[in-house]
């Protein structure tokens, strides 16, 4: 029997969601949390990256405790449809605790049956938390890629994650070498380019007073069209 099945078009522009996380402690400079992509991955093969992927359809549906900031909310709903906010606040979510076992949420119940993705986080009396996320950039990868993703990236402040910092136990394989580096030293590896300009952005931003709050404006590296365009969403 021939499967008419039409094929994916694994170049089709996707969500995605990134999780810079930053730890800031006494006597020490930040730190920024980051892994390896395996040698053989289609997509950016062997660089170093922030936790992330792309959204999934079940993601639109998981119960937030605690939703992401108006700011945020607001600025990611922009160009997009109405929810999208809080789908990618879940991937990001979602994302984090798959690649590095790392928990952020609340203490509470899950209202109804839990996603197989989250099973092991409700286990540990969690539900998924936006509160803490601050969106502060997003960029479309240029076409030709073999994978193109409409990505945005969220920050976080390590101080609101609960558990040892230092355990990456209950993370998948996907990303190795998972360790904390210093910021000042971070774009020394080997990085896509625009994870280069991210880390620039994190730095010059917690420098200002917005550091734990939404910035003026997000830094948008827009790729839909005839040509790359570098602008600011704010509000």
């Amino acid at each position: 029997m021939t499967d008419t099945t039409p094929p994916v078009d694994k170049t089709a522009l996707r969500d995605a969601a990134s999780v810079i996380v930053l730890r800031r402690e006494a006597g020490d400079a930040p730190r920024v949390l980051m892994g390896q992509r395996g040698a053989g991955a289609a997509f950016m093969p062997s660089k170093y990256v922030f936790p992330g992927g792309a959204l999934d359809a079940d993601d639109w549906d998981v119960p937030l405790a605690q939703p992401l900031p108006q700011p945020d909310a607001a600025r990611l709903e922009e160009d997009a449809p109405h929810g999208i906010a809080a789908a990618l606040a879940a991937a990001a979510l979602r994302e984090l605790w798959e690649e590095t076992g790392l928990v952020l949420g609340q203490r509470a119940g899950w209202p109804g049956a839990v996603p197989s993705d989250w099973q092991g986080f409700a286990d540990l009396g969690f539900a998924p938390s936006a509160a803490d996320l601050r969106f502060v950039f997003r960029a479309i990868t240029p076409p030709g890629r073999p994978r193109r993703f409409d990505a945005r990236f969220f920050l976080i402040d390590a101080g609101a994650i609960h558990g040892d910092l230092d355990d990456f136990s209950r993370a998948c394989d996907e990303l190795s070498h998972l360790h904390w580096v210093p910021l000042a030293e971070a774009r020394a590896l080997n990085l896509p380019f625009i994870t280069e300009v991210v880390l620039a952005e994190i730095a010059a931003l917690i420098t200002t007073e917005h550091a734990r709050g939404a910035p003026h404006s997000v830094p948008f590296f827009d790729n839909r069209g005839p040509r790359s365009e570098f602008r600011r969403i704010g509000l």
